[in-house]
């Protein structure tokens, strides 16, 4: 299998309590839209950051990396 390889990555800082993310996980919505600290909206599946989710919610900084063709790769927390 192809190992996919990030040609850029957007930063953002998510604060999500975790009854809002029952939202997403019932369905109710699909995707989540952010601003980026370069200031620009990004949206993507909710379900790309469910690892991320804790008793309290989503909390942190996150870096959304996607590969040439703009499909996201992977989301990872920085802090």
């Amino acid at each position: 299998m192809k190992k996919q390889v990030a040609s850029h990555s957007i930063r953002f800082r998510l604060t999500l309590s975790a009854e809002k993310y029952l939202e997403y996980y019932k369905g109710n919505a699909r995707n989540i839209v952010v601003r980026s600290e370069d200031n620009k909206n990004i949206k993507f599946p909710a379900n790309a950051i469910r690892s991320f989710l804790t008793h309290d919610g989503i909390f942190g900084l996150f870096e959304i990396q996607f590969d040439e063709n703009n499909k996201l790769i992977k989301i990872i927390q920085i802090d």
